[in-house]
């Protein structure tokens, strides 16, 4: 077995597995039946209308400060059965705390701005989780089986806080020609808010969230490693469904649905169904995006039946999430914010799952951890806890990479003696009508094996160290791909967002060049088909790479720089590889042909 074939056979993979999770992101769930409608009748009965204040007298005496609309006095009596609940006062609700600061609206009863306030966007200004549109529905907003906005969305909801042990609670009535409708939001921490809908009139609904999140700066909606789309834990099983190119609805049953959520490379806004109201199923649907005349904003229909049209095939396409209820009252816990493994987990169980690790997660986890801690007790700076990390990881694997070394360097000494066997066996490997000899074929591998034995040397020496090395750096590669701690992570100088590309492709440029180093302080082979690829490893690596976050490069780089340091070492203890060996022992070989 020639070791360098399995060393280029290697990293070729690796190359090739890094390209392919990028650009042919895992299959979308084959879209299942939808769930079916439940008899009529079904469900809890509706329960009677609270007391609300009327149009003209908003919120009783004591509500905090946050609402927009000024104070007014007490509200009127309870409306009898039947009476209208109605108000011509349109305003909104602003509730904020330290992580957040959410905007209600009591058209429709919806969220109409959730600001992040630990985080920037691109463009200037807090991340917003809410899409801006020319018109609704808005997250939260009711639709029906068509997507299509309910009359209740445009209907002026009546507005009711209260405050509950220490939560605010902020409740929207509405009774009246565009049907029967109560939201209850529940605010009472940091991480996660509730909210309850009942609906009496009409009966056939959904709660809309969508389409998609945030306002991504044009840079952002064309990185192909963003990743929008819908994620949701069924059965215990996390899937994903992609935006891009989606076309098809994808509907999932209420039984076993422990999340439904919208994301994308950093951020979620999570609906968790509760027990005591929860949902009949849940629909993932794409749609199609086109910019609307107020600048910034968009409008947005679902995907047609049958595809886009030829006019539509290029537009951007999102994913819109409804959830529909088992009776007239659904009951959710919801999470909006970063992909924070801690506010996840603390969240809700699980809920950590949403962030794509990959196959390797529980070592992505643990080296997230480690560039946490790196970053808080050290250096203060992930740019430097990324090159301080990559130093501790090639620590921790360097006696794997001794031990593959040391078995290279006896691999290529038995080059000579390889070489000059299979020479000698050349002219018997075929029969006279040119087919193989297959026990001409045994018979060399056997003297090989034997030469092998004799030498004390293990054929598979220097690959099984470099196999195990694999889940480490893909983990490492995964963790610099998702770390929302990454975004807007500044390095040094012009590295001002390790989660952005290096503006002025510097670091991908130096890390081609320290792989060009590296790939020429390795002993090339003999075959000249492996040479050449050996050569171009360098600038298929640099193309690969130049779109990449400056951090993935930042990592690449430093872990280039390490194994060049390491071979130099090697090069100047034991001397360089190539020296009298392989080509060496290839010319006397041929030389004795000759005599």
């Amino acid at each position: 077995m020639d070791t360098r074939r399995l060393l280029l056979a290697l990293a070729l993979s690796f190359a090739v597995l890094v390209a392919w999770s990028l650009l042919f992101p895992p299959p979308e769930p084959v879209p299942g039946p939808p769930p079916a409608a439940p008899e009529a009748g079904a469900g809890p009965p509706a329960e009677a209308v609270r007391p609300a204040p009327s149009a003209a007298e908003p919120e009783a005496a004591g509500a905090p400060a946050q609402l927009e609309s000024p104070e007014s006095p007490e509200s009127p009596e309870s409306p009898a059965p039947g009476e209208e609940i109605l108000t011509d006062v349109e305003r909104s609700v602003v509730v904020e705390n330290d992580r957040f600061r959410a905007e209600l609206s009591n058209r429709g009863a919806v969220v109409v701005s959730f600001t992040l306030k630990e985080h920037r966007s691109h463009g200037g200004g807090a991340v917003d989780l809410v899409r801006r549109r020319a018109a609704g529905p808005y997250p939260l907003a009711l639709v029906g089986p068509d997507f299509a906005p309910l009359p209740l969305d445009d209907a002026l909801f009546t507005v009711e806080e209260t405050a509950e042990a220490r939560a605010r609670v902020i409740t929207f009535r509405y009774r009246g020609p565009a049907g029967d409708a109560e939201k209850r939001f529940t605010f009472d921490g940091d991480e996660t808010f509730g909210v309850e809908v009942e609906v009496g009139r009409p009966r056939d609904w959904a709660l809309f969230l969508g389409p998609g999140l945030r306002n991504p700066a044009p840079d952002e909606a064309d990185d192909r490693m963003a990743a929008p789309g819908g994620v949701y834990m069924l059965g215990g099983e996390v899937e994903r469904v992609a935006a891009r190119k989606a076309e098809e609805t994808v509907a999932l049953p209420g039984s076993g649905l422990d999340w439904a959520a919208l994301e994308d490379r950093y951020f979620l806004t999570a609906l968790i169904p509760q027990r005591g109201a929860p949902a009949r199923g849940a629909r993932f649907v794409p749609m199609l995006l086109e910019p609307a005349a107020v600048e910034g904003a968009w409008t947005f229909t679902p995907v047609p039946d049958g595809g886009p049209t030829e006019a539509q095939e290029d537009l951007p396409r999102e994913i819109g999430l409804a959830l529909e209820p088992a009776g007239e009252r659904l009951a959710l816990t919801a999470y909006w914010g970063e992909k924070s493994l801690d506010r996840l987990a603390r969240a809700h169980p699980g809920l950590d799952d949403s962030v794509g690790f990959g196959m390797f997660g529980f070592f992505s986890r643990g080296l997230l951890v480690g560039l946490a801690w790196i970053h808080d007790h050290v250096v203060g700076n992930y740019g430097w806890s990324i090159v301080l990390l990559t130093l501790a990881i090639k620590l921790f694997l360097l006696p794997l990479t001794h031990k593959s070394y040391i078995s290279m360097r006896k691999m290529q000494q038995l080059a000579p003696k390889m070489q000059a066997i299979r020479e000698r066996y050349r002219p018997k490997l075929r029969d006279k009508k040119g087919r193989p000899d297959v026990e001409m074929q045994r018979k060399m591998n056997e003297e090989i094996m034997a030469l092998y034995k004799s030498e004390g040397v293990n054929p598979a020496g220097g690959c099984l160290p470099m196999l195990l090395q694999l889940p480490v750096l893909f983990a490492f590669y995964r963790l610099l791909y998702v770390a929302v701690e990454l975004r807007g992570a500044p390095w040094i100088f012009w590295i001002q967002d390790l989660s952005l590309k290096d503006p002025y492709y510097v670091l991908p440029i130096v890390m081609g060049a320290t792989q060009f180093i590296q790939t020429r302080m390795t002993p090339m082979a003999g075959d000249p088909m492996q040479r050449r690829l050996f050569q171009l490893m360098p600038v298929f690596m640099t193309i690969l790479f130049i779109g990449f976050p400056s951090g993935l490069v930042l990592y690449w780089l430093t872990n280039n720089v390490l194994t060049i340091a390491q071979q130099a070492v090697y090069n100047r203890v034991l001397g360089h590889p190539g020296a009298g060996g392989e080509k060496g022992g290839a010319k006397k070989a041929k030389g004795g042909r000759k005599q």
